[in-house]
């Protein structure tokens, strides 16, 4: 019994049932490596080829090249572009294909803009009130009481000025007797010079007298000389006797209004700074 104990001992140890358990030892413990090094075990992984099992460490993808130049950014003025082209394609999407989803797409979009509009609206009002130097307003009032008072103002110092112009400025008219325009006009200036104690002279360009200036003189040459274009008429000009400067007021019918604030615009306000 012991010798055939001992012979079976010896065949086992023999056997290929023998070395396959140290074999399957080693293999687990090579995958085992593989996973806890993050390497894939070349005999599962790779000369049996059985796939990517759990302990077969896959394949990273190759890193996009990384460029070194950024790309810009879109400027304020293109996004808006963009905007307003991506809304014309929707709301003509919605009228060529006027499905609910488009004509949805296209009010919620639009809506997303009237919003920013809004928003901006708010923020451009918020800014004014707390920077009074960008309020237009307070040099040009909206509301009806300092619109009111801005125009009493206006007028007071409109009349000082026309009261006192002919201490500085000349007026001239240019009529014809045969211009239909020139009867109209002539009552209307008339009744400015009168209520302002304005002088003007009258000048005539083809002879004719006129009711209202029956103090006229013939053109013999004054407004060329004063540089006074065209013979268009009716014309009413200013010659400024410190400058020796021709200033034309306007020419064609102008109302009474037009004529003063025409004359207080140009001989006491600097250009740009009534608006």
């Amino acid at each position: 019994m012991k010798r055939l104990a001992r012979l079976s001992i010896l065949l086992l140890a023999g056997s290929p049932i023998g070395v396959a358990v140290p074999l399957r030892a080693q293999e687990t413990a090579g995958a085992r490596d593989a996973i806890e090094q993050d390497v894939p075990d070349e005999f599962y992984c790779g000369e049996r080829k059985l796939g990517q099992w759990f302990y077969c460490v896959r394949s990273k993808p190759a890193d996009a090249p990384s460029s070194t130049t950024p790309e810009p950014q879109m400027s304020a003025a293109d996004r808006i572009a963009a905007i307003s082209k991506q809304l014309d394609e929707l709301k003509a999407r919605a009228i060529l294909e006027p499905t609910e989803a488009n004509v949805i797409a296209y009010v919620r979009f639009q809506r997303e803009q009237l919003d920013r509009a809004s928003t901006f609206s708010d923020t451009w009002q918020r800014a004014l009130w707390q920077n009074p130097d960008l309020d237009y307003t307070l040099q040009r009032p909206v509301s009806t009481v300092g619109k009111r008072l801005w125009l009493d103002n206006r007028k007071a110092d409109r009349d000082a000025v026309l009261t006192n112009l002919g201490q500085r400025y000349g007026l001239f008219y240019f009529y014809a007797q045969s211009c239909g325009a020139c009867e109209v006009f002539a009552p209307i200036l008339r009744s400015v010079t009168d209520s302002h104690r304005m002088t003007v002279m009258a000048v005539s360009m083809d002879g004719g007298p006129n009711r209202e200036f029956p103090n006229y003189v013939v053109d013999s040459g004054q407004r060329a000389r004063m540089g006074v274009p065209g013979n268009e008429t009716p014309a009413l000009v200013l010659f400024d006797t410190q400058t020796k400067r021709t200033i034309p007021v306007g020419y064609g019918v102008l109302s009474a209004d037009e004529i003063m604030d025409r004359i207080f615009m140009l001989t006491n306000t600097k250009v740009g700074s009534d608006y």
